[in-house]
Order: C-alpha cells, then structure tokens, then sequence
C-alpha cells in the first residue's frame, strides 16, 4: 500500500434516506418509513467495497458525513456498522472528521452518547429557528425548548465540535425576530453555524404553497438586508465567515464542507448521493427501491455522468473557491494557467475599487459586500 502522505485528500458522504417527517421547504430525498432498512445496509456496504476497489489505493478519506434524511433516527448500532466498515475497505485518516446530521427530538442524552461512542465527533443540528410560530410554519418536530437542550445535552457529554442551522428570511420575520435566533444561537456552545435563505424548490410543499398564494415570500432586497445582518452579527460575536452561509469560531472550519468548497474529490453512497472524483460526476438514483435493486445488479446505483472539461471545472472551481475563502491564485495557475487571470484583470480591479473583493495578486476573496451580491459576481466572471 502507498504510504498515507502520497494519498489523495478526499471526503466520503453517507445518505441516510429514513425520515420520520417531510418538512415543508425540503427537497432531499427521504422517505417517511423504516422498510428495507436492513436491505439498504447491506446495499451500502456492497457499494462501498465497489468503490473502495476502484479509488480506495489512491486516496485518503479525511472526512465522513451522515446526510439524511435524519441519520439521528437510526440505532447508533446501525451508523457504527457502517463506520466499521468504512475503516475496512478505505484508507481513513487517524483524525477523520465524522459529522451526523440530527434532528432535535429524535436524540436524548443517552443516545448522544452512544453516537458518541462509534466514532461520531461532530454534530449538526438542524434547528433552523428558536420561535415557536416559525417552527410550526416549517413543519419542524421540535420546540425551543428541545433544540437548545439538545445542543446543551451534545456539549454536556463531550461533542466539542457542534454546528447548527438556521433559516432566514421567512415570511413575515422581522429583522428583530431573526435577530433573536442569532442571539439564542450564539450564547450556546456551538463552534459553527449555517445560516441559509428559505430558498423555493420545486416539488417541495413550499412551493406549491407559494403557488397557490397561500404564503407569500419577501422580497430579494429584505433578503439582503438580512444576510448582512446576519454577517455583521455573528462576525461581532466570534465567529468567522468561511462560506457564503457558513460561520465558525477559529479552527472549527467543516473540513467536509472545505471538501466540496476547495474541489477535492468526494465519494457519495446511498440513493440520491453525487461523487465527484478524477474529473468526472456522476449521481445515484434517488429510490431506495431502485437503489438497493440496482446495487444488487451492478454492485452500484449510478444514475448518470458527466466527465467535465477544462471549462467546467475552471467555472466550478472558481465558483466555489469565491464562495468560501477565496481564490489561491498559485492553486489555479497550477490548475488551469495564469490566461483567465489576466482577461478578467480589469474586472477584478473594478471589483476591488469597489470594495466588493480584496485582491492581493496571491488570494482573491469577497468581502462582506461582495458575498451580499456573490451570484451576480459570478454571473459575471463565468
């Protein structure tokens, strides 16, 4: 076997489809009903030894994620099967990030414990807002009450590292309604928070709602409006901007996040899970039925592909790098040359006199203004 340091850096993600509610504005996939549960596992690990025999001998696995769904609701028993057998067909880092997506609600302070015990080191809570009213309207399971003894429950029997979400821009919230999540946030023992605008998806519940003028969404400019509060706050209270929605004190940075954001590869397994690796996507059907059918097939569930070309992957890697930290430039000359750098030149120095970017000729990153209108910079620049 390679000696670790001359393995690929790269991220594994595990979709655990099983749901106990479909919230109004999602559109992952899940499903509200534990059959095939044992079928799926068995589906998982037989995908996995596929793609461990493929990528397995040229990367290192330094990060795993348990996205649901609601991967809380499983026994700790089930999610520390398929750690262990992670570590049996992939190379994994001593220190490997392990974050599980959870639920207030579908976790007591016992079962934290035992999550604990597996190999989970960070959790991300999903509580999206501390007010009553604004939970019933997202068809949350949980109370205030609930979500803050979770996240006290997390730190009380050892989680150092605990993240969670909130959504902004909800109809009807006022700037001092948001205002009071990112204070009740903030005076938890958190160390990193996702702040995301209640986007519309087509084929949620949301959608259909807005549709039918039964809820009425705000405007783009109360959105803004909004985000650089939220910015202006959370940046006050310690924490650091590191992602267009992604906050965190210092040094808890989500390394499976960064996976993504600084397009490293990463291997995705169960329905509906995208990879990318080598260049190429590609995505896994999104039926748990088809899923476990397809695997027992082909020992893998792929939906479709796409081998990108330097274009793409400039125009990705470059969305994705201003989205979070910046643009190293030494980075993407060693990827794609210096001939982009020098034809967007004179657009990068508007963009500087205009305090939307900072631009040292090494790093080129947004600024608070910058992230506010991040879209149309793009939008631009590809």
């Amino acid at each position: 076997m390679q000696q670790k340091a001359d393995l690929r850096d790269s991220a594994l993600y595990i979709h655990i489809p099983f749901c106990d509610h479909k919230c109004i504005y999602c559109d992952f996939y899940s499903i509200i009903t534990k059959d095939n549960i044992e079928a799926f596992l068995t589906a998982l690990k037989n995908e996995m030894k596929y793609y461990s025999e493929k990528y397995s001998g040229e990367r290192i696995i330094s990060s795993i994620f348990f996205g649901g769904g609601t991967p809380s609701l499983m026994k700790p028993e089930y999610l520390g099967e398929i750690i262990s057998s992670i570590n049996k067909y992939f190379n994994v880092t001593g220190n490997v990030e392990i974050t599980m997506e959870t639920n207030p609600g579908t976790v007591d302070k016992e079962k934290l414990k035992t999550f604990k015990s597996i190999g989970i080191n960070r959790v991300s809570i999903g509580i999206q807002s501390f007010h009553e009213d604004e939970l019933k309207f997202l068809t949350r399971i949980h109370d205030k009450e609930t979500a803050i003894r979770t996240v006290y429950n997390a730190a009380e029997i050892g989680f150092d590292n605990i993240s969670i979400d909130l959504i902004f821009n909800l109809p009807k919230q006022t700037r001092e309604k948001w205002l009071s999540n990112l204070q009740t946030a903030a005076s938890l023992p958190i160390k990193h928070l996702s702040a995301y605008s209640l986007i519309l998806e087509r084929g949620t519940i949301l959608n259909k709602m807005v549709i039918d003028g039964k809820v009425i969404m705000q405007d783009e400019d109360y959105d803004a409006d909004l985000y650089e509060l939220t910015i202006d706050f959370l940046t006050a209270n310690g924490f650091l901007q590191y992602e267009v929605s992604n906050f965190t004190k210092q040094g808890y940075e989500c390394r499976h996040n960064n996976a993504y954001w600084r397009y490293k590869d990463y291997i995705g397994l169960g329905p509906s899970a995208h990879s990318f690796a080598n260049g190429k996507r590609w995505w896994n059907f999104s039926s748990l039925k088809y899923y476990i059918s397809e695997i027992q097939k082909n020992k893998h569930a792929t939906a479709s592909s796409e081998d990108l070309d330097h274009a793409q992957m400039l125009d990705e890697y470059v969305m994705l790098a201003l989205r979070s930290k910046g643009l190293d430039t030494a980075d993407f000359e060693k990827r794609f040359g210096d001939d982009w750098i020098k034809e967007k030149d004179k657009y990068l120095q508007k963009l500087q006199e205009n305090k939307f970017i900072k631009y040292d000729g090494n790093f080129i990153r947004l600024t608070k203004s910058g992230y506010a209108i991040c879209d149309e910079i793009l939008a631009k620049l590809l």
